[in-house]
């Protein structure tokens, strides 16, 4: 508890928010989302830390991990689920530091993260909210 007596969002806030912020988005690329699994996590694991060569675990906030649609076979045998992972520790810390509505970054972590996964770049989606903002 912080000393104005409100609670930090806890994981289950967080994926609450993320399925609203889900909701948001585009009936026609909804469709390509079917099977997509949300996850909130405190932290990226220790092994994903070590992988990206993380100096902080606050330095990630989201993660898509899978095969974008751009690099699907219909032929392929799908390996593993197309999951996107939150991360809450972090996403709070950047609320905090930024003092953006906590709803506006969960869905600016999501939708990026769904970016991903239609193959587009960091580059790409920099430019898509570029031109929107």
């Amino acid at each position: 508890m912080n000393k104005s007596g409100c609670h930090p969002p806890d994981l289950a806030a967080i994926e609450r928010m993320a399925e609203h912020a889900l909701a948001t988005i585009p009936e026609p690329l909804l469709g390509h989302l079917d099977g997509v699994v949300i996850r909130v996590e405190e932290f990226p694991d220790d092994d994903l830390q070590a992988e990206l060569e993380l100096a902080s675990p606050f330095d990630l906030l989201g993660l898509y991990s899978g095969v974008s649609l751009a690099d699907k076979s219909v032929a392929a045998t799908p390996h593993d689920l197309d999951r996107i992972f939150l991360y809450r520790r972090p996403i709070l810390d950047y609320w905090c530091e930024t003092g953006e509505p906590l709803e506006h970054v969960v869905r600016h972590v999501l939708i990026h993260e769904v970016g991903h996964h239609f193959g587009l770049s960091d580059a790409d989606m920099d430019r898509i909210e570029s031109q929107i903002d």
